[in-house]
């Protein structure tokens, strides 16, 4: 699972994803953590991707406050349509793509916790795969944009297994190790206005042969 990654500015996200500039959006910091505000891109009723900027931590709709007493900042796909915080948006074909230059991941094969950065090997930003939501205060009205990155499992693959730290009670083939889900850019029209059998199609860790990762000195 991702706790970090490093966001794009504003004019980086128009230009490659193609958005036209609408309302200027401002988020605090370039390192994206946990409950911080982020940016990221929706289907609009124009038809093309909007850019919005919301908490990194989904807020079911059925939650009472926009404070949860449990992380949602990233999302197992399996067995999603079960899992209550994020089967409705899910179902609903709230996805969104999460544009960031890097994420982080840790590795322990040294027997230490060694950051690992993870960026493309073209150059090119990230578009991770998300769910969002919009919920809004039944006593105040206030609105609350939030979303969650999509995982998935990671065990056979050749660098996403090697991160985190492994548990002893399992084999290395049956670790669940996770990574998150790369949506290329040929395939945002069809992950943010395509069916839920075509958006699931493609989800898959990225190919080795675009990542391009450096353990932190």
């Amino acid at each position: 699972m991702c706790n970090r990654y490093v966001s794009p500015e504003e004019a980086e996200i128009e230009r490659f994803w193609e958005i036209g500039r609408r309302n200027p959006l401002a988020w605090w910091q370039p390192a994206i953590f946990p409950r911080a505000q982020g940016p990221f891109m929706r289907a609009s009723a124009e038809r093309g991707p909007e850019l919005v900027v919301g908490q990194w931590g989904l807020v079911p709709w059925f939650a009472e406050s926009p404070k949860l007493r449990y992380s949602t900042n990233n999302a197992r796909f399996e067995g999603i349509e079960a899992k209550a915080s994020y089967k409705q948006s899910w179902l609903r074909g709230k996805r969104c793509i999460i544009p960031a230059w890097s994420f982080d991941e840790p590795c322990w094969e040294s027997g230490r916790n060694v950051w690992w950065t993870f960026r493309r090997a073209d150059g090119n930003p990230w578009g991770l795969a998300g769910l969002w939501n919009t919920w809004t205060d039944k006593e105040t009205g206030e609105i609350v944009e939030s979303y969650t990155m999509l995982t998935i499992n990671a065990d056979s693959h050749p660098l996403m297994s090697r991160m985190h730290k492994p548990d002893p009670k399992f084999p290395p083939d049956q670790q669940d190790k996770r990574s998150v889900v790369a949506i290329e850019f040929a395939d945002v029209e069809t992950w943010l206005h395509g069916s839920v059998e075509a958006a699931a199609n493609l989800v898959c860790a990225p190919s080795p042969e675009v990542i391009d990762a450096v353990a932190a000195k």
